[in-house]
């Protein structure tokens, strides 16, 4: 008898994406909204991706057992 079937979590999985090489990579907070009162240089650091901390990858293997 076979065992049960992983989901994925969905909300996870459209909030990060896997590398080659297995790490995770998330989206930066804090460019949503009030970007006014942030200046350029903090701003222009919140472009782009970045990789989830090494602590976290634990949780991430269990929310994305399939990828």
């Amino acid at each position: 008898m076979a065992g049960l079937k992983l989901k994925t979590h969905r909300g996870t999985a459209k909030r990060v994406k896997v590398t080659g090489s297995g790490k995770y990579l998330r989206r930066k907070a804090s460019l949503r909204h009030l970007l006014t009162t942030k200046s350029r240089g903090q701003k222009r650091n919140l472009k782009g991706a970045a990789v989830v901390d090494a602590t976290v990858n634990r949780m991430f293997n269990r929310l994305l057992p399939t990828k």
